[in-house]
């Protein structure tokens, strides 16, 4: 046991160097930190397809060794739809749906369980060939009510789970393994959703992620881009009157926003490919699309709407650096967009006649739930033109680098731009802006009050 206790100790601290040598080393190891102070079984919750995880095993398989390598377990729900068609249609039995819902009648019922059974033994041996170990979940531990037995058969939708059972098989370090099977109050199996059975999973454990791995890797727009985050409360009604978002997607997101309004501000749902899922749950920016409760998020266009000491308390705490005792006294705002937690804030002023993001701060915790995406696309949308300035090698360059029309190093700083821009008269405008003066100064501390 020893032996075993140190070879983990060693393998998590290979890990965590290399997860440290990435891009986003300061983000994953943050992600780590956090991630270490929750329950095994409150990690994540993982959702695959079975089309997904039949074509894409190998890679499952090898992130999920990844995961438990640094002593994280997540907890894994498969849905079986290729498989149970093959099975039925070997037995020489119809696939009947009703309104898009598969009909489950009493003859099907055991194909259907033993097509999801040998889905999940399959997968599971597959795990422990690539070193993982994990724990089959029997149908018993999920109990369910029968929907719509007339029409549907044996369809039904989970309404208690034991959730003491799996988390001791997570305690155990050991990936819980559960498909859509469950047991109803007749006693007999039921076929249930693999979606109503990971949001139930998640009501109870309340975990910090879950994760939809799909084909496509994301919720796409009409254009057919990637949407990288979603805010509910800001954004959800919009997002449900789009004509692009049909068919599947939708009621995923529809159940994702039930879902997520009966847990934690913290908790977030992600849609992305096997292959990111790494990325996914270690970095800010993610992979796919992020789907969070979110907060509201306002324009102000006083000062007097904001409290002086509370923003700059953000802004030290985000830079991590002390600012001018006079800064908060002496800026004159032209607006500013924030969260209403005060956890992200972009604070706008004009310099020489034009449109310039003098502080856009972001709380570390934040910038993992979104909060900065959110904060900076409705800045976007209230700043068509606008300049602001970094420093040269500020590691957020690559995210200005990639939102701005433009850019120009002058001394110390990389100035970016966005919109139209006066070209004869860019380079004194450019000028202009790197040598205002830096409001950061040693150790003296803002003072802002409420104006």
């Amino acid at each position: 046991m020893a032996d075993q206790d140190t070879n983990h100790r060693e393998t998590r601290q290979v890990v965590r160097e290399l997860l440290g040598a990435m891009t986003e080393g300061r983000e994953v190891r943050a992600w780590l930190k956090q991630f270490g102070r929750l329950e095994r079984s409150r990690f994540a919750i993982i959702k695959i397809g079975g089309g997904t995880l039949r074509d894409e095993l190998p890679t499952i398989c090898s992130s999920l060794a990844f995961l438990q390598k640094l002593g994280l377990c997540p907890i894994v729900v498969h849905g079986g739809g290729p498989q149970i068609d093959e099975a039925l249609a070997r037995a020489g039995a119809e696939t009947r749906r009703n309104n898009g819902l598969r009909v489950t009648d009493d003859r099907a019922m055991p194909i259907v369980s033993a097509a999801l059974r040998a889905c999940s033994l399959d997968f599971i041996s597959a795990l422990n060939a690539y070193g993982v170990r994990a724990g089959f979940c029997p149908a018993e531990l999920v109990m369910a009510e029968l929907v719509d037995e007339e029409n549907l058969g044996r369809v039904g939708t989970p309404v208690q789970i034991d959730l003491e059972s799996i988390s001791k098989i997570t305690k155990r370090g050991e990936l819980p393994i559960l498909s859509s099977i469950a047991i109803a109050e007749d006693g007999g199996e039921v076929n249930i959703n693999a979606d109503a059975l990971v949001r139930q999973l998640a009501i109870g454990l309340r975990p910090q992620k879950i994760i939809f791995l799909t084909p496509a890797g994301a919720i796409l727009d009409a254009d057919q881009q990637r949407i990288s985050v979603i805010h509910l409360t800001s954004e959800y009604n919009e997002l449900m009157r789009q004509d692009w978002l049909q068919g599947g997607m939708k009621l995923k997101v529809q159940q994702i926003s039930e879902m997520l309004g009966q847990l934690p501000l913290t908790a977030s749902a992600a849609i992305t490919r096997p292959d990111a899922l790494i990325k996914e749950l270690f970095t800010h920016s993610g992979s796919g699309t992020l789907i969070r409760k979110g907060e509201m998020i306002e324009v102000k266009r006083q000062k007097s709407e904001l409290d002086g000491g509370k923003v700059c308390q953000l802004i030290e705490q985000a830079f991590g650096r002390r600012l001018a005792p006079e800064y908060w006294r002496d800026m004159e705002l032209d607006f500013a967009v924030a969260s209403d937690s005060n956890r992200a804030i972009a604070l706008v002023t004009r310099q020489n006649g034009l449109l310039y993001l003098d502080k856009f701060a972001v709380l570390e915790e934040a910038r993992g739930e979104g909060l900065g995406a959110a904060v900076w696309k409705e800045l976007r949308a209230q700043s068509p033109n606008m300049f602001w300035r970094s420093r040269v090698g500020n590691p957020v360059n690559q995210f200005y680098f990639a939102e701005a029309d433009g850019s120009a190093r002058m001394g110390m700083w990389q100035v970016f731009w966005i919109g139209e821009v006066n070209w004869p008269g860019l380079a004194n405008h450019v000028g202009y802006i790197s040598g205002l003066p830096d409001a950061f100064v040693g150790e003296d501390r803002c003072e802002g009050k409420k104006s």
